[in-house]
């Protein structure tokens, strides 16, 4: 059993809360909306702290779910606390490990992870990076990965590659999301209903990552499945292709590296 601390209670850390609920873990959290705090207690049997330096105080793993623009005082003020024996996670994007060792003195070993928001349903994929944590041993490399295994699916990566994670699986769900915007509008052009054209891209997203996830064939593959000689999907693919519409995908997705990396540098 672990004693796992959480510092923000928000939707991420409350779902990762929820993904460790019942694994008999102790877990201990504040956040300064104490409500949540409550309920949280209530149906998770989470242990609510008044402060942030009580959460470290009780906790051996600290998870700082907070703002990157509040992570530097929050850090320092918990210095008193922390020790060898602890370990701070930070799921702060832009945040180097640099960063959070400078504030935290390098007592303690850190850790920075990456999730996303599916794993607000427990389908998340997470990208944990130990790069400020070469002193963590097998054992605390374990229970870091299972915080995050309890919302999803969990990738070690070193940190020159967070950034490109960050623009890829950290941004992603933006993309989906605004992708089937696109198409439930155009069914709404067509004549469907709105909701009826929402319940249908909905299923046609859910079935078509099913099929990608448990078919081991080649997602080209997959594509050339629906696409007939002559048919309607060719019509749309050309017209995509004469478009330019996978170039602006990856030139989309370099942006949000750029950023990404422009966030991390020193104000």
């Amino acid at each position: 059993m672990a004693r796992i601390g959480f510092i923000g209670t928000g939707n991420m850390g409350a779902a990762i809360i929820k993904g460790l609920a019942g694994a008999g873990h102790s877990l201990t959290g504040t956040d300064l909306n104490r409500e949540r705090v409550m309920e949280l207690a209530r149906d998770c049997g989470l242990s609510a702290a008044d402060t942030p330096e009580a959460v470290a105080a009780a906790a051996d793993y600290v998870v700082l779910a907070v703002k990157p623009q509040h992570m530097e005082a929050l850090v320092r003020g918990l210095v008193p606390v922390l020790g060898p024996n602890k370990r701070l996670v930070s799921i702060a994007a832009g945040l180097s490990s640099e960063r959070l060792r400078e504030w935290s003195g390098g007592i303690c070993p850190v850790v920075r992870v990456m999730p996303n928001t599916p794993a607000l349903v427990g389908k998340g994929v997470s990208a944990v990076c130990f790069d400020g944590a070469a002193d963590l041993d097998e054992d605390g490399r374990a229970v870091v990965l299972d915080i995050f295994k309890a919302v999803g699916e969990v990738h070690v990566l070193p940190e020159k590659d967070l950034d490109a994670f960050t623009a890829v699986v950290g941004s992603g769900p933006a993309y989906v999301f605004a992708f089937m915007e696109a198409v439930i509008e155009a069914g709404v052009s067509l004549g469907l209903t709105r909701d009826g054209a929402t319940a249908m891209v909905k299923a046609l997203f859910s079935g078509s990552c099913a099929l990608a996830e448990q078919d081991g064939r080649h997602l080209s593959v997959l594509r050339e499945m629906v696409t007939s000689p002559g048919g309607t999907t060719i019509a749309a693919l050309i017209h995509m292709d004469r478009m330019g519409v996978r170039g602006h995908i990856v030139d989309a997705v370099r942006a949000s590296c750029e950023r990404s990396r422009e966030l991390g540098k020193p104000s």
